[in-house]
This record gives C-alpha cells, sequence and structure tokens, in this order.
C-alpha cells in the first residue's frame, strides 16, 4: 500500500493564509467514516480536485482538544437525546502552529453548524484569561456572551487527540477533513480508548453546494454518517454514562472497520 505521505506530496499545497477565506464558520457538515486501508485510495481519487494545507512543509498535522461539559454532562446529553440545537465547548490545541482557540460550537435545528472562537495563549482556562489578537474577550465574557453556560459551570471532561489531513477544493468552496489516529482521554478517570483503524472525513460547506468528495464516496462506496468526537469518545470512556441511542452506532463503527476500538494505558493530561 502506497504510503500517506507520499501520497499527500502529489498535491498542489495551499498555505495557511491562503486558507483564510475558506473559513467556513457557518457551514453544513457531513461525515463519514472508513478504515484506514481505504484512505491511501481516497486521496488518490482526490488529487485533481483539491489542495493540501502546507504549514512549514508539513501535510498533517496535529491537533489535542479538551472538551468541556457541565457535571451531569448535560452537553453530551443533550446530543444523547436527540436535541437539534445544542452546543460544544472545548479548547484546542494547533499543535504544528502552537496556537490554542477558546471554540463554542452550536448546532442549530437546520443542521447548520456555527462556530465563535477566542485565541488563547495556551491550555489553562481562567476566567479571566483574555484572548488574544483582534478578539481581546475575557474568558467568562466570551462564555455569556456566545454560549449558554458560564465558566464556573463547564470543568474539563474529555481530551482528543488525532492526526489531520485538510484538503480544499480547487473553487476553494469547502474544505475537507481527514483525521487519523484518534484517541480519547477521560479526564476524571483517565482512561483512554484508541482508534487506529478509523478515519472520520469531514466535508464542510456553505450550503449543498456541489462537492467532487460526494461522488469520491459514492465511488468507494461510504455513506453518510453522523458521528461526534465528544460523544464516541465520552460513551467509550465513560462506562456509567447514560449512551443506549450509541450502542448501535458503536457496534456499527466496529463492524464497518472491522476492529474494537484499543483500550490503552492511561495518563493525565496536562493543561500547560
Amino acid at each position: 500500500m502506497q504510503r500517506i505521505d507520499d501520497i499527500l506530496q502529489q498535491f498542489a499545497p495551499i498555505t495557511l493564509q491562503e486558507m483564510e477565506a475558506v473559513k467556513l464558520m457557518n457551514r453544513i457538515d457531513t461525515k463519514y467514516v472508513m478504515p484506514m486501508s481505504l484512505l491511501p485510495q481516497l486521496l488518490q481519487l482526490a488529487q485533481q480536485d483539491y489542495f493540501v494545507q502546507a504549514i512549514n512543509g508539513k501535510r498533517t498535522g496535529d491537533y489535542d482538544t479538551v472538551y468541556y461539559d457541565t457535571e451531569d454532562l448535560e452537553m453530551y446529553i443533550r446530543h444523547h437525546d436527540r436535541q437539534l440545537v445544542r452546543q460544544k465547548i472545548r479548547v484546542r490545541e494547533y499543535v504544528d502552529s502552537h496556537l490554542f482557540f477558546l471554540e463554542v460550537k452550536r448546532k442549530n435545528n437546520k443542521g447548520r453548524t456555527k462556530k465563535k472562537r477566542i485565541s488563547i495563549p495556551s491550555f489553562t482556562l481562567t476566567p479571566d484569561t483574555v484572548g488574544q489578537g483582534k478578539l481581546t474577550w475575557r474568558v467568562d465574557d466570551f462564555l455569556a456572551a456566545k454560549s449558554w453556560y458560564h465558566f464556573e459551570q463547564i470543568t474539563p471532561r474529555l481530551r482528543t487527540a488525532f492526526t489531520r489531513i485538510t484538503l480544499v477544493n480547487t473553487q476553494k468552496t469547502e474544505r475537507l477533513t481527514i483525521d487519523t489516529a484518534l484517541a480519547f482521554t477521560n479526564l476524571r478517570s483517565c482512561r483512554m480508548v484508541t482508534y487506529p483503524e478509523m478515519v472520520i472525513v469531514e466535508l464542510k460547506r456553505d450550503g449543498n453546494v456541489p462537492s467532487p468528495m460526494i461522488g469520491i464516496m459514492q465511488q468507494l462506496r461510504i455513506k453518510p454518517l453522523k458521528i461526534s468526537k465528544y460523544c464516541i469518545g465520552t460513551a467509550m470512556t465513560t462506562p456509567e454514562v447514560k449512551q443506549n441511542r450509541f450502542k448501535l452506532k458503536i457496534r456499527k463503527l466496529a463492524k464497518l472497520l472491522n476492529a474494537e476500538p484499543v483500550a490503552a494505558s492511561t495518563h493525565q493530561h496536562q493543561n500547560e
């Protein structure tokens, strides 16, 4: 099987600065899950229609994310209970760029995702942490204005880590993220689960504009699958949490990937 890095070198690159025009902070997301064995074929089929994001010559990026939730996991439960309008709050580190963002993601009842974020100096989050750059919100003010939750209501619950490939179509109307090497850690129990065979592909568009990737996925016989990293990670690392409506999806993932998740050695995440 051809190495992923070798295939990515055959793509025309797009820089982080050029990516600014394709932020899509208000968008429609379509997600797919597929086994790692199909990724080389997907990339080969996508070469003519997509650029690959490159940072300092590197065409993959490492991401580290801490999701916050209430003590009773209200954000997780709303998703589990199929509430169409819901939010997630997270701090994400773009490891290769050394950038940190506090992000509030809101899904509305029309299926659109809106994301608001501010740049912050590190994973360490306090109410009076001040956003950097043009948006100099205090964290408590930002959450009060952009989310349903106040800072004192939420605590770190789940860490997700993965490696991402980001593609942009040549018309610059969509972004495609391809996440591999997924690992989930419960920040209370330190229980860790990894999905070495899982690839999550997310198509991000401003509306239902035509996309080459939809045809590629049809060619590979990969159907859309609604999936939340936060919810799957929480369910897999928190056996006591309500998860009846996710059990079928977890079994479907195991069948699709022909592999079960791996319980890994635990370690405490350092928010520094």
